[in-house]
């Protein structure tokens, strides 16, 4: 039972009666509005993902290819349990993907010893190899961690086949955005020999990463959120595998910033990406998306938002305040201050996110599903704030 949940809905309640008979019990207006305010700053907090007693969920682990780092899960649900493609910096500085999955979303029982997917004869895909590794450097890095490889994956699943989108980078020339495929039943049965791709998705000679895939076709076409600023970009696909041969190369624009509107706290005055692939609600598309403050750069937050179920393009509702800060020791304790959600389910009503920590190790938050999206909803402050008593100077 998650008690942190239960704790802070005794405590919403206990705020609510206090704050609603201080407004009845005869303040002046401005003295309502500082409480009104201070009662909105209380639900702003309210609007997090509760982070797992279990984390960090999984750690580098003894094989060379793990001892390094593990972080920015990808996930799905497939065959009643949770699955994880998650990535893997290894001695030599290279990333790889690696295989989890799990009967509760929590505890990760089944752990590959071998990668799942490795970047073979990248000349064929159109990239360089690099001319000799390099050893691990935390600091000395060019690409998120690592001299190359695999990195930060997304997962989809749609038509009997599960998708992966991922940076490809071979150390010298630019990132790239790159998926692959495998069949249902090949997946869940770890016969991850049976991959076909990468298929490159992204222009030669331009910079992009972080590009995700829709967990289901849009009027029958592939959709993939290639940039988030300035502002929301779509491309649509019959698809993946033709992309770059018989389908052009996705668009995309270089160099993006933000120009949703500015916020008074401005915590994600610059956007960087899409989180995970958004999360069909009935209200709508749930989007995570990762924002720095210009003035704290130091600090990857995660937001969310909520997209149109017929026009994904168009926000509907935007998370005022992070719903995921780097305030644990885990999400410190390698590159300081990252928190980097790439994964995300629903389990039985509770939405599950998987994120690194600290470009070091997997973590997982959780909430649940309706209570998060009606308070998105509601300008990020739970419902019953509005049935607050009004009253006139």
């Amino acid at each position: 039972m998650d008690f942190s949940f239960l704790v802070n809905f005794i405590a919403l309640l206990f705020s609510f009666f206090v704050v609603g008979a201080l407004l009845g019990a005869g303040f002046s207006k401005p003295i309502r509005k500082k409480l009104v305010k201070l009662l909105r700053l209380e639900q702003i907090r309210r609007l997090l993902l509760n982070r797992s007693f279990h984390n960090p969920i999984l750690k580098p682990g003894t094989h060379p290819w793990t001892a390094e780092a593990v972080l920015n899960p990808a996930a799905i649900n497939l065959g009643n349990r949770t699955h994880l493609i998650y990535r893997a910096i290894g001695m030599d500085g290279i990333s790889r993907l690696g295989y989890a999955s799990s009967s509760d979303g929590t505890v990760f029982d089944r752990r590959l010893p071998n990668p799942a997917y490795v970047a073979q004869n990248p000349r064929s895909s159109g990239w360089k190899t690099p001319s000799h590794m390099r050893r691990y450097s935390p600091v000395m890095y060019p690409s998120g961690g690592s001299w190359g490889g695999c990195e930060d994956p997304r997962m989809v699943a749609i038509d009997g086949r599960v998708y992966v989108t991922f940076n490809m980078f071979d150390g010298w020339d630019y990132i790239r955005v790159a998926a692959i495929s495998i069949p249902y039943d090949a997946f869940v049965g770890e016969r991850f020999s049976e991959w076909e791709g990468p298929y490159i998705l992204s222009k030669p000679g331009e910079l992009h990463k972080n590009w995700v895939l829709f967990p289901e076709k849009i009027g029958g076409k592939f959709a993939i959120i290639h940039s988030i600023a300035p502002k929301i970009e779509i491309a649509y696909r019959d698809s993946i595998e033709t992309i770059g041969s018989e389908e052009p190369f996705i668009e995309s624009w270089v160099g993006a910033r933000n120009n949703l509107p500015m916020r008074e706290d401005a915590w994600d005055s610059f956007i960087r990406s899409a989180g995970p692939p958004p999360v069909k609600t009935e209200h709508g598309w749930l989007l995570f998306y990762h924002a720095i403050n210009e003035r704290d750069p130091s600090r990857y937050q995660l937001g969310a938002m909520l997209l149109d179920i017929h026009d994904p393009t168009k926000v509907l509702y935007r998370s005022a305040a992070p719903v995921l800060s780097p305030n644990e020791h885990y999400e410190n304790a390698g590159k300081p201050g990252i928190v980097y959600a790439c994964g995300a389910v629903v389990r039985d009503g509770t939405l599950f996110v998987y994120y690194g920590g600290a470009d070091k190790v997997v973590c997982v938050a959780t909430t649940p599903l309706d209570t998060f999206i009606n308070a998105l909803i509601d300008g990020s402050q739970p419902a019953f704030i509005q049935a607050l008593p009004t009253q006139t100077a």
